[in-house]
């Protein structure tokens, strides 16, 4: 089903998709080095292939039809400036492993979207999009999801990632769907996704998901493929462990580094 774009339009559309190819194309030439050798993971989709490459902690980079969406970028470890310039950024939230001002900077240019939520805005620019707002971008179909904590608390009634404020985001690249959860536990709105091809879940204590949890997440919307990221301090391998012999769910250990 074709969704209409809601970026700029025009010749200036035009213009911009044929920088983005040029300058991805570029880029991805000296990809390798400069992600620490990280390599972009790919995904056969509709409309060409879908790439996403593993970065840092919570920060991801897609590129698909010659754009490129960032994810969450933060910090210095990744040479954000000599990458391409991102067509699209998102933002989950707000805290600092997540929301980088310096950091994008450096992928942003004149045309780029930046997408976050409402106390993301008061520290960078952007297009507020709240749990279950829709928007599309270039033919990316973006669903803003809900991403919060039931059980861990930084204070008694207090969690460390409350209802409302962060978004996951579930992403539609022709026929194939990616959920990036955000910081999250495996919270009830996760059975109402549908048709998840790729999830990144997030598994670090106290502040997202046990492994566990993220078990428990997979199982109930049972995504094709599962990375677990934003895992600083936990063992991926424990996912994986967990949901050996899980009919139709594969999980894909990565260095975020």
């Amino acid at each position: 089903m074709s969704l209409p774009a809601q970026g700029p339009g025009g010749r200036g559309t035009t213009m911009w998709r044929t920088g983005f190819v040029v300058a991805m194309t570029a880029g991805l030439l000296v990809q390798a080095s400069l992600l620490r050798a990280a390599k972009p993971e790919v995904f056969k989709t509709s409309q060409g292939d879908l790439e996403i490459t593993p970065l840092k902690h919570a920060s991801l980079m897609l590129a698909w039809k010659g754009m490129v969406i960032q994810v969450d970028p933060v910090g210095d470890s990744t040479d954000y400036g000599s990458l391409p310039k991102a067509r699209l950024v998102l933002i989950t939230h707000a805290h600092s492993d997540h929301l980088d001002p310096a950091a994008a900077a450096r992928v942003t240019a004149a045309g780029t979207e930046v997408i976050l939520t409402e106390k993301g805005r008061d520290k960078l620019a952007g297009t507020v999009m709240k749990n279950g707002e829709t928007r599309t971008v270039d033919g990316i179909r973006i669903e803003a999801v809900p991403a919060y904590n039931l059980v861990h608390m930084r204070s008694p009634n207090m969690p460390f990632h409350p209802r409302g404020e962060g978004n996951g985001y579930v992403l539609t690249f022709g026929d194939v769907r990616v959920y990036v959860a955000g910081d999250t536990e495996n919270i009830p709105e996760m059975k109402d996704l549908k048709d998840i091809d790729v999830a990144f879940l997030p598994m670090n204590l106290p502040y997202t998901m046990t492994p566990e949890m993220a078990a428990d997440a997979a199982r109930s919307f049972r995504p094709k493929v599962v990375y677990p990221y934003h895992y600083r301090g936990t063992d991926p391998q424990k996912l994986a462990d967990l949901l050996k012999g899980e009919k139709g769910i594969e999980v894909r250990i990565r260095e975020f580094y």
